[in-house]
């Protein structure tokens, strides 16, 4: 794919509607730019949140939510 576009005074650009779906970006999100020689490279900067290997595993066994919780605290104490 080969487009266009054009740098504002500001040296702004905007990515073409085509690329951004190609790139999987949307408003908001941060690119990347890169240089290697003479060339440059834009890819989408991709940020795992350090906590998502975690979760779901805070409570294993009590349903998610207020009403579940309560649900499982009442159950264990018999009531």
């Amino acid at each position: 794919m080969k487009k266009k576009a054009r740098i504002t005074s500001k040296g702004q650009i905007t990515l073409p509607h085509e690329v951004r779906r190609a790139m999987g970006v949307r408003p908001g999100d941060t690119v990347v730019v890169e240089q290697k020689g003479a060339e440059f490279r834009v890819s989408p900067l991709r940020v795992v949140s350090p906590f998502q290997e975690f979760r779901g595993i805070g409570n294993p066994g009590i349903p998610s939510g207020r009403k579940g919780i309560i649900r499982y605290f009442r159950k264990l104490r018999g009531r």
